[in-house]
């Protein structure tokens, strides 16, 4: 790892764009290992609410029950169940005249559900984008940096004439360190990129099974029944 400390010290002899590249790839880290904090606990969080919330749904009795359990639940498969139960007790009884609520309920019922779990994959998919940019481009701005280092020092050479090994080390070392820095931040937003992106397609895959089965739940008990989400009905 490069300390802080060291790259600083570059400022003094080094040109400003290396200077400049050194400190982009910094920031670049820095955003790398935020989003790679902050994805690890939403996931972790997201596991629990989905857990906890399995243990209240499918134990119910009956829809009127596991819509009492949905209501206060948290987590992306709680949202899904809402929006199901939402657009049931919606359509139920009612003259929908509006474009929204017009046609059959069933086809309505599964396009609401497709649009959450649309929803929620936008959710869970938000910071892939960064990690993948990062990737991709943080060793093309290393190496930007060690190509225009070594011109800045081969200029340097030129002028003073002199081409021992002691002067054109320090000043190619230098600029080699921007290509090493440009690896060492693309490598963990690379790995964690396509950890969270096997880790998104498993989650959408879920999500997908669940508003399969709440379909085919609303199906069986009859689409037009009361649930109790809204209204304290029987099912």
């Amino acid at each position: 790892m490069f300390s802080l400390q060291h790259i600083a010290s570059l400022q003094h002899g080094a040109s400003p764009i290396i200077v400049g590249t050194l400190w982009l790839l910094i920031v670049f880290s820095l955003i790398t290992w935020t989003i790679i904090l902050v994805k690890a606990w939403q996931q972790w969080r997201m596991g629990k609410q989905n857990r906890q919330f399995h243990r209240l749904f499918w134990p119910a009795k009956g829809l009127q029950e596991a819509a009492a359990a949905a209501k206060d639940a948290l987590g992306p498969l709680a949202q899904v169940c809402r929006a199901g139960f939402g657009v049931m007790n919606e359509m139920r009884g009612a003259d929908n005249a509006d474009l929204q609520h017009s046609g059959d309920l069933q086809v309505i019922l599964e396009r609401t559900l497709r649009q959450e779990v649309q929803n929620q994959q936008g959710v869970l998919d938000s910071g892939l984008a960064p990690l993948a940019s990062i990737g991709s481009t943080a060793p093309f701005v290393g190496l930007f940096g060690t190509v225009w280092g070594i011109m800045h020092a081969l200029q340097d050479i030129g002028q003073t004439g002199s081409v021992g090994l002691d002067v054109v080390a320090g000043p190619i070392g230098e600029a080699l360190i921007a290509t090493a820095l440009g690896i060492a931040t693309a490598i963990p937003a690379v790995l964690a990129y396509n950890f969270f992106l096997r880790r998104l397609k498993i989650n959408v895959a879920q999500l997908e099974n669940f508003a399969t089965d709440f379909l085919h739940l609303a199906i069986k008990h009859d689409l037009n029944r009361p649930t109790g989400a809204k209204h304290g009905d029987s099912n």
